[in-house]
């Protein structure tokens, strides 16, 4: 199983919309809206890093109000 962090940069005004969307997504483990340069901060799980990008291109990327975003993956 592999676990990734992605930091999600946002349209000011969305990143709410975006916590509750992520929230009903099965990959996602835990999503925080947070201070700094990025406002969300998604934790998601996948098979293997395909499934990891097939998560941040589908379910992520897709949502109104994504900028772009950063792709952390998670070392053993």
């Amino acid at each position: 199983m592999v676990t990734a962090y992605i930091l999600i940069e946002m349209v000011a005004g969305h990143s709410r919309d975006l916590v509750s969307a992520l929230n009903q997504a099965a990959s996602v483990r835990e999503v925080s809206r947070v201070t700094g340069p990025f406002d969300v901060i998604a934790v998601i799980q996948g098979e293997d890093l395909n499934a990891i990008s097939d998560v941040v291109s589908t379910e992520i990327h897709t949502l109104q109000g994504v900028v772009r975003t950063t792709t952390c993956v998670r070392l053993e």
